[in-house]
Formats: structure tokens, C-alpha cells, sequence
């Protein structure tokens, strides 16, 4: 009874959300920023890797009162980590990048605060991103780079091709044109499978090596 309770509000919630939408009132703009990553459980030292991220954004309105949106974007991303642990400072592996850069697509429910025309706004939903390039350098160990080594044969450092993500952010919209917004994204895929079997004494090594992504940028919305 709940399950066709929950499926029947789910069909009411959709068919409602689809009747507002309003495609001809769509704006568009452009967006990018800075980034700042981590990978969980993946590579040894472990430390953050500065990047960014740029591309355009389609802000679709589906209510009357200009207040809640669907915002989709498609960009550049670039996230992964480096081997820069303070605590590492010398270490093997300590300048090492582990680089991936994707093709994001993000699909955020957007809120402003109220009808005003400046206000702060909150956002949310998921994100879709697909791997277009891995760069290794310097890597802590042999096996963490993309390629299948001979001498390792059950582990390699190849990023997985599509990475799942949630998206978070809150931000502050100068008349619904210029907008600053501070994201964090929480990957909920593996992003290296290839290294789920190594064998050390770091208790973390069998768990998923989630991707995370903290991100501080400005987008323009046309009039």
C-alpha cells in the first residue's frame, strides 16, 4: 500500500512539476570557476588538486512567480587529486597528479530565496560526468597509473569512464543576471575500481574511492 501510495505521489509530483515548465521562457549563460578535489581512499600520499571548470548553463523556469528552476549545464571539469599530504613532504609520490577531466553535465533544481530580483539562491541535483582525459604524473606507485602493467596484473589506476555525482551549492544573484555560486560535489561512484585490490596495511584500500569536488565560480545569464 505505501509502495503505491509513494509511486502514485511520484506520477502526481512529475505530471505537476511538467505542466509548469515553461521551455519558451528558457535563458542561457555562461559559467566557470575554480576547483579544488580529492579522491577518498585511492592513492598514497593524498592531497588536493587545483583546476577548474567552464561551459554554459540553460536556466528553465518551472513556476509563475520566477522564483524555482531547473538549471542544466554542460562543462568542462577538471578534478582528481595530487600527492600533496602535508604531512608527505618529501615522500615518494609527494608532486604526483592524478588528473581527470571531464565533460560534466549537471542537473540542478534551483531555489531563490524569494521573488526579488537580487537574492541567494540554493541548488541541488545530480551530476553526470564522463571522463575525456587521465593524466598521471609522478605517481606514488607504479600501479596507480592508467595502464595495465605486466608485473601488476590485478591492479591499475584507470579512472572510470562515467562518474555519478551529487550536487550541492548556495549562492547570491546580482538582478538574475550575475551570480556567484559555491558548490560541492559528492561523487557516488567508484572512480578506481582498478585499485580495490591492493594489498598494504592501510585499512581504506578496500573501500570506494570516491571523487569529491569543492568549486567557487561566476555565471552570466542572458537577458
Amino acid at each position: 500500500m505505501k509502495i503505491k501510495l509513494f509511486a502514485a505521489a511520484a506520477l502526481f509530483a512529475t505530471s505537476l512539476l511538467s505542466a509548469q515548465i515553461d521551455f519558451r521562457s528558457t535563458r542561457f549563460g555562461i559559467t566557470g570557476g575554480a576547483t579544488i578535489s580529492r579522491v577518498s581512499n585511492a592513492h598514497n600520499p593524498s592531497g588536493p588538486r587545483y583546476s577548474f571548470y567552464g561551459g554554459a548553463l540553460a536556466l528553465i523556469p518551472v513556476d509563475n512567480n520566477d522564483q524555482f528552476y531547473i538549471q542544466t549545464e554542460v562543462e568542462y571539469l577538471g578534478a582528481g587529486e595530487s600527492g600533496n599530504d602535508k604531512d608527505a613532504k618529501g615522500a615518494p609520490g609527494y608532486n604526483a597528479v592524478y588528473a581527470n577531466n571531464y565533460i560534466s553535465v549537471p542537473v540542478y533544481f534551483k531555489g531563490y530565496f524569494s521573488e526579488a530580483e537580487s537574492e541567494f539562491f540554493a541548488l541541488a541535483g545530480p551530476k553526470f560526468n564522463f571522463l575525456v582525459s587521465q593524466k598521471v604524473s609522478d605517481p606514488g606507485k607504479p600501479f596507480y597509473v592508467p595502464e595495465q602493467l605486466e608485473e601488476y596484473p590485478d591492479l591499475n589506476g584507470k579512472a572510470s569512464s562515467f562518474n555519478l555525482a551529487i550536487g550541492l551549492g548556495i549562492g547570491f544573484s546580482y538582478k538574475r543576471m550575475l551570480e556567484v555560486t559555491a558548490r560541492y560535489d559528492l561523487g557516488l561512484s567508484n572512480t578506481y575500481k582498478g585499485l580495490m585490490g591492493e594489498l598494504n596495511a592501510d585499512p581504506n584500500t578496500a573501500k570506494k574511492k570516491s571523487e569529491q569536488v569543492f568549486s567557487v565560480g561566476l555565471s552570466y545569464i542572458f537577458q
